[in-house]
């Protein structure tokens, strides 16, 4: 049976829950205990799938179809323990499940209330794999206080009560802010917060606070005495340098100690840092940087890429070398030549999207790309317009597009070399989708299989020619115009098993054009770097040699 650490936020969000969570689970595998990572998330939507990029940042996909929020993509970075459909919930989904019950009839006619009813099913959801590892790690999101998350903090304390004592802690993540005016790190948030989450009845055995400045031992201790928690278990949570820094970090400031002291294990195994400390030492030991542009249309938020940032950053620690990406807004190249803005760059990467807007920027950024030798990396969309852009300027096909966002133009109809995908094989049943369906979770999701072309660059770049990749798409590239574009030197290299569905293309005469119909980037991780990734960044070391 697994002992639950529950984490929740006090005074502000966006203070690293989901960060810190991650951490803490490094932290219990460096010293030989199996973890597992989960997100509980107050909002009203079912997932994120349907929301906008701007609004909630990336949507992570696990391996087995879930659209769930970003910090999973954290948890499996920092633990390498691929996140599961069980791993996510939000108020959403609790809500759907119960109505779902009662609908059928499951409550007896009961009267369906918050509690017991949304309560249960919360601790359902929390207990589900419980005798699989040895810590379950549930982070609560939002911050304590919120009326959304109510539900989620008594469901908290109802398990914590209902589990033999000591199976169950709870780890509260606060600010300390700092007044430049009196010179001072001023305590009292942090103690109201926790005084709103004692007063429904959930208290702090760890407490962590964020600080810019050093928290002298006296604010520790005053921490400790009104909040009712051991002054060992105030735990300092600064500025790194990089979030891999953390589970060093939290290390030194003890958080993985006093959470074992909370649970009553002693003596601790030992920990072993040093897949730590060789990921710190490929980032602070860099020999060498390249320049990444990332044309995209949901760049004024960065949180929107946020795997395919790690990922390059990962690709660099696999070259030692430090990889500078920059945002470039594809829209830009619609109305500008985008020689000037690219030219400075040691590779380009186009990630994926959904709309027409900023498309034939990003056409225009895969065919500088290709005509100038430029490595390049298509992710899902990106991929797609790299096949249009040789469409219409290899293969003739001037009128290629996409059936998301062309339409018809007078009297002449667009080629639609990218269509909205009807159905598809995922295991041994087939999925049938119609334009009509539903937004949510009608995509195709998770992870699926690819044969890869014996002696083709990607299959190199692989090491072998079976992979495995998660999807999340609903547009796909049309096999029909295969044979007209590899007559042009645009090779499908990846396919799925069945031989219908392009999963990967490359250029056979450039150095290193890739595009990728999957989301490469939700596999990577520091101490394991994506291939593609590593191989994307070597190109593009290569490159920066020869300007």
């Amino acid at each position: 049976m697994a002992r639950y650490v529950f984490i929740t936020g006090g005074v502000v969000s966006s203070l690293g829950k989901g960060l810190a969570s991650a951490a803490l689970g490094a932290l219990l595998q460096a010293r030989g205990f199996s973890v597992r990572l989960r997100k509980l998330d107050p909002y009203l939507n079912v997932d994120p799938g349907t929301m906008s990029p701007f609004e909630h940042g990336e949507v992570f996909v696990t391996d087995d179809g879930a659209e769930t929020d970003l910090d999973l993509g954290h948890y499996e970075r920092f633990t390498g323990v691929s996140a599961r459909k069980t791993d996510s919930v939000s108020s959403g989904r609790i809500y759907s499940n119960v109505l779902e019950k009662e609908r059928r009839g499951a409550y007896l006619g009961k009267t369906i209330q918050v509690i017991p009813h949304v309560t249960n099913e919360i601790k359902d959801f929390i207990a589900v794999g419980d005798d699989e590892v040895d810590f379950m790690l549930c982070e609560i999101g939002g911050t304590v206080g919120d009326i959304e998350g109510l539900p989620f903090f008594e469901a908290i304390r109802q398990f914590a009560q209902e589990r033999p004592r000591g199976q169950c802690i709870f780890m509260h993540l606060t600010l300390l802010p700092y007044l430049a005016a009196s010179g001072e790190l001023k305590t009292k948030p942090t103690q109201h917060s926790v005084k709103e989450l004692r007063s429904i009845g959930l208290q702090p055995d760890v407490l962590v606070c964020r600080s810019e400045h050093p928290i002298p031992d006296k604010e520790r201790a005053k921490i400790a005495l009104f909040c009712n928690v051991r002054p060992d278990s105030v735990i300092p949570a600064y500025d790194l340098r990089s979030i891999y820094e953390a589970p060093l970090a939290y290390h030194r400031a003890g958080l993985d100690q006093a959470v074992l002291n909370a649970f009553g294990i002693s003596p601790a195994p030992r920990p072993d840092m040093s897949r730590w400390e060789d990921v710190m030492d490929r980032l602070t030991h860099a020999e060498g940087e390249v320049r990444v542009a990332i044309v995209g249309k949901y760049v004024q938020l960065e949180d929107a890429y946020k795997s395919i940032a790690e990922a390059l950053t990962h690709g660099g620690m696999a070259n030692r070398v430090r990889v500078k990406a920059e945002w470039i807004d594809a829209e830009i190249f619609e109305r500008e030549d985008p020689a000037p803005h690219l030219e400075p760059f040691h590779a380009i990467l186009v990630p994926g999207g959904f709309g027409e807007r900023g498309t034939e920027g990003k056409i225009r950024a895969a065919q500088f790309a290709r005509e100038k030798g430029v490595p390049y990396l298509g992710i899902c969309l990106g991929m797609q317009m790299a096949v249009i852009e040789a469409a219409r300027n290899m293969a003739g096909l001037a009128n290629a597009g996409s059936e998301e966002f062309d339409h018809e133009a007078g009297e002449k109809r667009f080629t639609p070399v990218v269509y909205h995908l009807k159905e598809w094989v995922q295991g041994n049943h087939r999925v049938e989708r119609k334009l009509t369906d539903d937004k949510g979770g009608t995509m195709r999701l998770g992870a699926y299989s690819a044969q890869l072309t014996a002696g083709s660059k990607v299959a190199e770049v692989y090491g072998k020619t079976e992979i495995e990749e998660r999807h999340r798409h609903r547009y796909e590239v049309d096999i029909t115009y295969r044979e007209a574009l590899e007559n042009c030197g645009l090779v499908f290299s990846g396919m799925s098993p069945d031989g219908r569905l392009p999963e990967i293309v490359e250029h056979k005469d450039h150095p290193w054009f890739i595009g990728v119909q999957f989301h490469p980037e939700l596999k990577s991780k520091p101490f394991a770097p994506h291939p593609l990734f590593a191989g994307f960044v070597k190109a593009a070391l290569a490159q920066s040699r020869l300007v």
